[in-house]
């Protein structure tokens, strides 16, 4: 359960009291961020349903949806898309790339990347049906969360000090074998065997471009670019639901 909570610590700012997580409890919790993707998956589904209950229309329903995922985890995994964006789309050297994702102010590829991605969930949401949308949208945070696990699991950490380097020292295997199913097997027992294989494919594709992109760029991962890959693979979530 500590283990548990100390994922969720990572992953939102979901209260959870005086709890505070040891190292080798933040190093352990990458085996559940799959299980909490699903706690945040139930919240947006309920979110969701609510909003389609109340009456809300479509396209303020669809904005609702694409901001409510960033106030659970108070933005900064989108923070970590613009860093990477302003770090990657900067024309420097690996050093001073690194340097700069690692600076607190955001730049103008940080601010069209934020731009890009929220306009492009908020268009998604828009185009999945009403009766889709509750269970789209608890997929897509399942997805997000099991990304990471499957980047990480691929890559190795780019600096030589950080947070984000206890998640290197050993591989996740527990979370790595829920990230690959659990993505997979929702959408099948929602959707077919068909989509279900085609998103679980999807992620583990993603995960595995993503890890050799930033190795060539910066030699490997960062808080950044597991931030970053959360959101993407949200994105890639919403498209495949699109699709079906």
């Amino acid at each position: 359960m500590r283990t548990f909570l100390a994922a969720i610590s990572m992953l939102s700012i979901l209260p959870l009291g005086r709890f505070r997580p040891t190292e080798t409890e933040l190093q352990r919790s990458q085996n559940l961020f799959p299980v909490a993707g699903l706690l945040f998956g139930g919240i947006l589904c309920c979110a969701a349903w609510a909003i389609e209950w109340i009456g809300i229309p479509c396209l303020p329903a669809a904005m609702l949806l694409a901001l409510l995922p960033e106030m659970l985890t108070k933005g900064f995994h989108l923070d970590g898309l613009a860093d990477t964006a302003d770090g990657f789309l900067s024309g420097r050297s690996r050093e001073r790339k690194l340097e700069i994702m690692r600076d607190s102010r955001i730049g103008s590829m940080g601010v069209a990347a934020i731009f890009a991605l929220l306009g492009m969930k908020f268009a998604l949401f828009a185009s999945i049906p009403a009766a889709a949308l509750p269970v789209a949208a608890g997929i897509m945070m399942l997805s997000g969360r099991c990304g990471i696990v499957l980047y990480n699991a691929m890559s190795r950490y780019a600096r030589p000090d950080g947070l984000g380097a206890i998640w290197f020292r050993r591989r996740p295997v527990a979370g790595i074998v829920l990230a690959l199913l659990l993505p997979g097997a929702l959408a099948w027992w929602f959707f077919g065997v068909a989509p279900g294989v085609a998103l679980g494919a999807a992620l583990l594709l993603f995960a595995f471009l993503w890890s050799r992109i930033t190795k060539s760029v910066i030699g490997g991962a960062t808080g950044d670019t597991i931030g970053c890959c959360e959101e993407l693979c949200e994105l890639i979530t919403l498209v495949w639901a699109v699709a079906l």
